[in-house]
């Protein structure tokens, strides 16, 4: 490791890759987690705090941690990367734990080699340069060049199989090779595993699709899978193969066609897919999540789906604006989605939505989605992060004012704290409605909810949408809904809810969420992450 001769430029585009690919796949690593998980505050703290530390195991002085980690790198990377593939569809707690621990383990494997292959100590302000350079070429492709580029998570896969090629394989060839007598035949036995693992990875595919709760025999198969990749480490083509194969057909053909059919679009604040059902309907899903629906015939082009139908907390709310507050009731909604809020509009209300990303919009202005075209085509749509074109409005400007800002299954934080309250509260008349949006498969904010009604002296109400989810996932175009109201004044509340079917907010949480400190650890759906 410590040549005096010049580095030539084979070597020193080793040091730039070996330190590009842990720098990317932390990034990468961080958008899976923060899109298809939960938009916690600090979370990407996890990633790069995982990636920080394996420096000091790779360049530690004691080689021992390091050396187990770089021989059990190829086998957590086929795993670990085969089940962040399978969960590109349904993510979990589990993948997510998943790509955690291939990050450290890869990173620390890399870093590894880099270390062994550095130079002597004369030269080492050039590779720290050259190491400094290829982190920072990384961080480049991952966050700013990707997203331009790629209309899904590409970077993702495409580091998993980078780092395939870069892992030091260490002694698998050597135990591995004493299996076969001679080349020819070691060359034969890989290849004909290589069509054993295409042919398993298809087949568990199906499964899962046919049936997404694994069984012991698809755990056994995946099991099976794993430890045939990591033979297939014999070689380097064909371990890279190997992960290939596991990529491609536990996800990534899937991922491809929707690629290649251009349903998706992707911007810096998420990647959206717009779908056509075999029930008739066209939804559009952010990450995992989905965004809004409708239905492709005239008949029904204007009938609330999804989160919204009439029965929810949405749609009550929206049908007693008039009742409320008159004909001339003003609506903001933060959000705009599909523009399916839009069906509830009514001559003479005037209504505001407030969306973060253009590409959104950008479906009602195509025509892929007709709702604002149709039922409220004279509806301002105001570009931006809600919360600060909110504090820009005048005070008192809205009567009824619905948040339903989805970062694909999660509410961003900063929406939902004591000053975002404060932000609404003024926007709004002081008997206005404010109805909040809390479905999501990994956050109770109920009791967040509560905590703020609590502090600021609010009236609130909490209605669920229970619905019998089908294939589809839907129940006749509708969807379970639960949503929060809150109001100064309590006649109002209580006009909203004297139908029926609204609740009292359960206990507050201890502690209230502010701009400078929200915790989302106590409200965490465990059940939702497996």
């Amino acid at each position: 490791p410590h040549d005096a001769a010049r580095p030539g430029t084979r070597r020193i585009v080793l040091w730039l890759a070996l330190s590009a690919v842990p720098s990317g796949l932390m990034l990468s690593t961080t958008t899976y987690l923060t899109t298809d998980i939960f938009a916690m505050p600090l979370l990407w703290v996890i990633p790069l705090g995982l990636y920080l530390l394996s420096f000091t195991v790779a360049f530690a002085a004691r080689r021992g941690v390091a050396e187990a980690l770089v021989l059990l790198a190829p086998l957590v990377l086929c795993a670990d990367g085969a089940m962040t593939m399978l969960a590109a569809e349904r993510p979990s707690m589990l993948a997510a734990a998943a790509s955690l621990v291939m990050l450290f383990v890869v990173a620390v494997a890399l870093h590894a080699r880099l270390y062994e292959t550095r130079p002597e100590p004369a030269r080492l302000t050039q590779f720290y340069l050259v190491m400094s350079a290829g982190g920072a070429l990384g961080g480049l492709f991952t966050a700013l060049i990707a997203p331009l580029l790629f209309d899904w998570t590409w970077e993702h896969p495409l580091l998993i199989l980078a780092a395939a090629a870069l892992l030091p394989l260490g002694a698998w060839p050597r135990l591995l090779g004493r299996l076969a007598t001679t080349e020819r035949t070691m060359r034969w036995a890989l290849v004909a595993l290589l069509f054993a693992v295409f042919m398993g990875a298809v087949w568990l595919r199906g499964q899962l699709r046919a049936d997404p709760a694994w069984s012991l025999l698809e755990f056994a198969a995946f099991d099976l899978l794993v430890v045939g990749a990591v033979a297939l480490a014999a070689r380097r083509w064909t371990y890279v193969a190997a992960t290939a194969i596991l990529l491609g057909a536990l996800g990534g053909v899937a991922q491809l066609q929707k690629t290649v059919e251009g349903a998706r679009n992707r911007s810096y604040f998420g990647i959206y897919t717009v779908q056509d059902l075999p029930l008739g309907a066209r939804q559009l899903t952010h990450g995992t999540t989905l965004h809004g629906m409708q239905w492709r015939d005239e008949a029904r082009a204007t009938q609330p789906t999804t989160y919204y139908g009439p029965a929810g907390g949405a749609g009550r709310a929206l049908l007693a604006a008039e009742r409320l507050y008159g004909p001339r009731a003003r609506v903001g909604v933060v959000g705009l989605g599909v523009g399916t809020l839009a069906c509830y509009h009514r001559p003479g209300q005037a209504w505001t939505f407030f969306e973060i990303d253009p590409e959104v919009l950008g479906y009602s202005r195509r025509g892929q989605f007709t709702y604002l075209d149709r039922c409220a085509p004279e509806a301002r749509v105001v570009i931006g992060d809600a919360r600060l074109e909110l504090a820009k409005a005048p005070p008192g400007s809205f009567d009824v004012l619905l948040v339903d800002a989805f970062s694909s299954d999660a509410i961003p934080l900063h929406l939902l704290t004591d000053e975002a309250m404060g932000v609404y509260l003024a926007a709004l008349a002081p008997d206005g409605l404010l109805v909040i949006h809390i479905s999501n498969r990994f956050v109770d904010l109920g009791p967040v909810l509560a905590a703020l009604a609590r502090e600021r002296g609010l009236a609130s109400a909490q209605r669920t949408d229970l619905r019998e989810s089908g294939e589809s996932g839907l129940d006749g175009g509708l969807s379970s809904s639960t949503w929060v109201a809150l109001s100064r004044d309590r006649a109002h509340l209580a006009a909203l809810t004297a139908g029926g079917g609204w609740r009292e907010l359960g206990a507050p949480a201890d502690d209230l969420w502010r701009d400078d400190f929200a915790s989302i650890l106590p409200h965490l759906k465990w059940r939702g992450f497996f």
